[in-house]
């Protein structure tokens, strides 16, 4: 296994749940800013502004932005 595949197979985990606090965060400031808020609207919205997100980081991967970042 090479130094980079290593490295990024350590931190997994930890960007998984770097993720998921993201996305509860959010929720929960949803729920503070409009208390009687959907949330399952919420989740959805947020959900899909995460995943525009990072398919406009996969294009820039694609690109090769980050070749040398």
């Amino acid at each position: 296994m090479d130094a980079v595949t290593k490295d990024i197979t350590e931190r997994k985990e930890t960007m998984e749940e770097d993720l998921l606090d993201l996305f509860k965060s959010n929720l929960k400031i949803t729920d503070w800013n409009v208390p009687e808020a959907d949330d399952q609207k919420a989740a959805e919205m947020i959900v899909e502004i995460l995943q525009n997100k990072l398919n406009h980081i996969k294009e820039d991967v694609e690109a090769g932005k980050y070749k040398f970042y």
